[in-house]
């Protein structure tokens, strides 16, 4: 007995020192962080659409963390700067994703600021991208015959609408493409930032 002591006494110590390590002193530090200049909360309506943006999935194809020149050439694909831990201040749960299955959409809502679109791709990928893999949500939107006063009719190509009628969106796609617009990080980075690093070299400047 006397020999299992030390042992679970070094595994608690262990296990303290990574706590404190790992999830203390980071609290800790990004605690002391001013929210950026040009970052607002989600409004009501873009919290229900990132809701929707979480229970879809979408960070299974999609990420949420433009890298560093060091990591990837995102800035070469327009996908904005190198995102800080400051950008991630009203995220609850960050939506970060590690897959590129499409491209990062953090600054989407700056790459493509137009709901028509947003509408338009969610409905059907293929009316945009005819090589696109991303599925389609039909079910976030509704046929009718006509549109009624308030209703918002998705745009469409030849051969992606119904014969006859219209397609208009639900209230569920409205919020989540609210999101998708909200999605803009170009505002300039704090001073004394939190950001990954990545490969730079210590003293290169980056």
């Amino acid at each position: 007995m006397n020999r299992y002591l030390p042992l679970v006494v070094v595994a608690l110590g262990i296990l303290a020192f990574a706590t404190l390590m790992l999830v203390i002193a980071p609290g800790i530090q990004m605690a002391g962080r001013s929210i950026p200049e040009g970052l607002r909360p989600y409004s009501e309506q873009e919290q229900r659409g990132r809701d929707q943006y979480v229970s879809l999935g979408c960070v299974y194809c999609h990420s949420q963390q433009p890298r560093a020149p060091e990591q990837a050439p995102d800035g070469e694909r327009g996908w904005g700067r190198p995102s800080v831990a400051g950008d991630y201040v009203y995220d609850q749960p960050h939506q970060l994703g590690t897959m590129r299955t499409g491209p990062d959409i953090l600054n989407v809502g700056a790459r493509l600021p137009s709901e028509s679109w947003h509408l338009t791709h969610l409905y059907q990928p293929r009316a945009i991208f005819d090589w696109s893999i991303m599925p389609a949500y039909p079910y976030l939107f509704e046929e009718k015959a006509e549109a009624a006063p308030g209703d918002t009719v998705v745009v469409l190509p030849e051969g992606f609408g119904p014969a006859a009628g219209v397609i208009v969106a639900r209230p569920e796609a409205l919020d989540l493409t609210a999101y998708l617009l909200s999605l803009d990080r170009t505002y300039p980075v704090p001073e004394h930032a939190l950001r990954d690093d990545g490969y730079a070299r210590k003293g290169d400047g980056s």
